[in-house]
């Protein structure tokens, strides 16, 4: 017949031809990483399983701690307060001071209870006692009071001159140092009738045989506090 020839074989060697086969490829990696392990003795296995099991518990644990720890905003500084601020005095009452009989007392001795509500540490020096002719002081001379205490303190104070002292003024202070973290201040504390009651005896007593005059002077300051 014409047309028709011999059935010639598909990629016959005589033909040189070739074809790619789908499908047909080397080893895989996780082929490769099978027979890898499966070759491992046993024991390593074991060891290399117990190793990557504490690696993934220790990173379940310190992971969200520290994404925790990030997230946290930082706290607000509070300022530290100004020592003046935080510290209040209230006059507790007269302690005395021996004197022999028959004698004008120019000393007297006068107890105080000093709170400092927050902040850091108060440290306190009296320094004066409102009126020329006085002079005042702690005992001890400089004590610290810390915050959320309350310090008991004696001031005792002195009559040097009768010539300048009212006999009848309103409202003495005392005049005093404090100093914190933040800033040392000059203030008076500025006390009520009972204050002024025992202190106002002490400067008769003492002035009793001296003329004084009788005008008082304004007491207090613009940073003076009320502490009776």
């Amino acid at each position: 017949m014409t047309g028709i020839g011999p059935v010639e074989p598909v990629d016959s060697p005589d033909s040189g031809e070739s074809y790619d086969v789908i499908g047909a490829d080397g080893p895989r990696l996780t082929d490769r990483w099978s027979a890898w392990w499966r070759g491992l003795p046993s024991r390593v296995r074991r060891a290399t399983l117990a190793s990557t099991a504490i690696t993934v518990l220790a990173a379940g644990v310190l992971v969200p701690r520290a994404l925790s720890e990030d997230q946290h905003p930082e706290p607000d500084r509070t300022p530290v307060p100004w020592p003046a601020n935080v510290t209040a005095w209230r006059y507790l009452g007269p302690a005395g001071l021996p004197e022999p009989p028959g004698t004008h007392p120019t000393s007297g001795r006068f107890r105080f209870a000093v709170d400092v509500h927050s902040g850091p540490p108060v440290t306190l020096k009296v320094t004066g006692a409102a009126f020329p002719g006085l002079t005042a002081h702690a005992l001890p001379d400089a004590f610290t009071v810390h915050p959320g205490t309350t310090r008991r303190v004696t001031v005792e104070i002195s009559v040097s001159d009768c010539s300048g002292l009212p006999l009848n003024a309103a409202l003495p202070f005392l005049d005093v140092t404090l100093r914190n973290t933040r800033a040392i201040q000059h203030h008076s504390f500025i006390f009520g009738r009972a204050y002024s009651r025992d202190l106002f005896r002490l400067l008769r007593d003492a002035c009793a045989t001296t003329s004084a005059p009788q005008h008082g002077r304004p007491s207090g300051s613009a940073g003076s506090q009320n502490a009776d």
